[in-house]
């Protein structure tokens, strides 16, 4: 009879728990350079999502490739435990070394279209209760960039 009433306990945990869905990407915001170089330079802003979901929600860690017009231009990580609230807006702080050169190769492009296309790709880890996942992401979309 115990383990039927534990069997029956752990499935219903089980099914209740729902996979969390991708966050959505909202904002950039306090874009800042610093220690400018011709190589390297150090890039930091805030990125601004919206969690859809029906629950609060941890994230853990975040690791991906940035792409500025499908050239790598460097790697982010974030390695600290943020609580997000459901249905809300939520910041995170990037920062990362960039590879000048790949930027440069978009100079003109920038100039000409005031336009830039960013990607990134990756994953974080999510989770509620101490239980944690993967879920990767992919993302990409047009910004507007104005340089004068």
């Amino acid at each position: 009879m115990y383990k039927l009433v534990l069997l029956l306990v752990t499935v219903g945990l089980i099914s209740s728990c729902k996979k969390p869905v991708s966050f959505e990407y909202r904002d950039m915001k306090n874009f800042k350079v610093s220690n400018w170089g011709f190589d390297r330079s150090t890039v930091s802003l805030d990125l601004v999502y919206f969690n859809p979901n029906n629950f609060e929600i941890d994230l853990k860690n975040v690791n991906c490739d940035v792409y500025l017009e499908n050239n790598f231009v460097g790697k982010f990580t974030l390695d600290t435990l943020m609580h997000i609230q459901k249905h809300s807006e939520f910041s995170l702080p990037a920062s990362m070394e960039v590879d000048m050169k790949n930027v440069f190769k978009n100079t003109l492009n920038v100039l000409f279209n005031k336009e830039v296309l960013v990607g990134a790709k990756g994953s974080t880890r999510v989770g509620k209760s101490g239980l944690f996942i993967n879920m990767p992401f992919n993302y990409e979309g047009k910004h507007k960039v104005d340089l004068f």
